[in-house]
C-alpha cells in the first residue's frame, strides 16, 4: 500500500494549513463572541436638581411673609379656679391673615407641667411660627416677653409645690381669699429680655435671643400639645373677625378671657394703648417707649386710664349757679367776653 505523503514536507505543509486554519476559526470565533456582550449602554439624560427652597427651622407649625404686629398690652383677667395655668394670648395667622388669640387661664393636661408659649422666628426670608408645648420645664419661646411671668426666659408667674401649682401674686391676677396657694416673689428685670412689646424673634426689628443651656436641655424633653380646650380656643379666634389684626387694628376687643373659650361674659378684658398694625419687619427704633415691667402688681401690663381735662375754674358766687338746660349740648361755643355761666 503506498503512502498519500510520500514526502516529509508533504506531512508539515497539512499540519500547518490545519494550525492555521484552527487560528482563524478561533479569531474568527473569538471575534464574534466580543460582538455580542459588548453593547454600549444607552445615554440618559439627568435633569439638574430643582434650586433649593427657601429654608425653614426644624418645628415650625406655619410661616407667613410678614412680621406678626407689636403685642397688644391688655389686663389679667382673675384667676378661675386653683389648679388653672396663665397662657399668655399671642398672634396667629390664617386666611384673614394675623388675628389674635386671647390670653387664658387653662387647665394643665396633667400635674407637675408647665406652659412653653409659642413663638414667631424669622429664618430663611420668612416669619415661623412655632408652636407651645406643656412640658416638665419651661423652653425657648423667642425672648418674647408676654408679661404675667411670660418674662422672655423662663417663666416666673408660678411654681409647682407637691400636686398643687402655687400662684406668684406679684405677677399674676389670684384672689388669695379663694385660692392659698400663692406666694409673693418680686421679679427683678436684669436686662436680658426687653419689654418693648416686640412679638417675634431674629430678623430687622426682632428680639435677638438665643437658646439658653437649659432650653436647649428643655426641648429634648418629652412633650404634651395644646389641650383641645385650647385648640378650641384657638379655632375660634380664627373664626372672629373682631380679632383680626386688619379689623382691630392691633387693639384686640377681646384680649383676654378666664377660660378657653369664653369670649363673652365676665372677666373677658380688651387691649388698650396697643400700637397701630405692622405689615412689615418694625424700624430699628422700635420699642424705645417700654411699657412697665410686669413685677409691680397683678395688673402691671396695664396703663392707666387718661387723666380728664382740667375743668377752668368759676368765680365765687353767694349761690351755686344752676346748670343750663342746654349747658353740655354747646359746651363747644366758647363764652363772649366778659359773660359769666348763669
Amino acid at each position: 500500500m503506498s503512502n498519500k505523503f510520500n514526502r516529509p514536507g508533504d506531512l508539515a505543509l497539512v499540519r500547518g494549513r490545519q494550525l492555521l486554519a484552527v487560528a482563524v476559526f478561533a479569531t474568527l470565533g473569538a471575534c464574534t463572541v466580543q460582538e455580542r456582550v459588548y453593547v454600549p449602554p444607552p445615554r440618559v439624560y439627568v435633569p439638574p436638581p430643582p434650586p433649593p427652597a427657601a429654608t425653614v427651622e426644624v418645628g415650625v407649625e406655619l410661616t407667613a411673609t410678614e412680621a406678626p404686629p407689636p403685642l397688644p398690652e391688655y389686663e389679667q383677667p382673675p384667676c378661675p379656679e386653683d389648679g388653672y395655668i396663665w397662657t399668655p394670648g399671642y398672634w396667629h395667622y390664617g386666611p384673614v391673615g394675623y388675628y389674635w388669640v386671647p390670653g387664658t387661664w387653662v387647665q394643665p393636661p396633667r400635674v407637675g407641667v408647665l406652659w412653653t408659649p409659642g413663638y414667631w422666628g424669622f429664618a430663611g426670608g420668612v416669619y415661623g411660627f412655632h408652636a407651645g408645648y406643656w412640658g416638665p420645664h419651661i423652653g425657648f419661646y423667642g425672648g418674647v416677653n408676654y408679661g404675667f411671668g411670660y418674662v422672655g426666659v423662663g417663666f416666673v408667674g408660678g411654681r409647682w409645690d407637691g400636686g398643687h401649682f402655687a400662684y406668684n401674686t406679684a405677677v399674676n391676677n389670684v384672689n388669695v381669699t379663694v385660692i392659698h396657694n400663692t406666694y409673693n416673689q418680686t421679679v427683678i428685670n436684669n436686662n436680658v429680655t426687653v419689654n418693648n412689646r416686640v412679638s417675634f424673634n431674629g430678623g430687622a426689628g426682632g428680639i435677638q435671643a438665643a437658646p439658653t443651656a437649659q432650653e436647649r436641655a428643655a426641648a429634648q424633653e418629652p412633650h404634651i400639645p395644646p389641650t383641645p380646650m385650647q385648640v378650641q380656643h384657638r379655632q375660634q379666634a380664627a373664626q372672629n373677625p373682631a380679632l383680626a389684626a386688619k379689623n382691630n387694628g392691633g387693639r384686640p376687643a377681646i384680649a383676654a378671657t378666664p377660660k378657653p373659650g369664653a369670649f363673652s361674659g365676665p372677666g373677658v378684658v380688651g387691649a388698650h394703648n396697643a400700637g397701630p398694625v405692622m405689615n412689615h419687619a418694625p424700624p430699628a427704633n422700635f420699642g424705645n417707649s417700654a411699657h412697665p415691667q410686669a413685677n409691680a402688681t397683678p395688673h402691671a401690663n396695664a396703663a392707666p386710664p387718661p387723666a380728664p381735662a382740667p375743668k377752668p375754674a368759676a368765680k365765687p358766687q353767694g349761690k351755686p349757679p344752676a346748670p343750663k338746660p342746654q349747658q353740655q349740648k354747646h359746651a363747644q361755643e366758647p363764652h363772649k367776653e366778659g359773660e359769666r355761666p348763669r
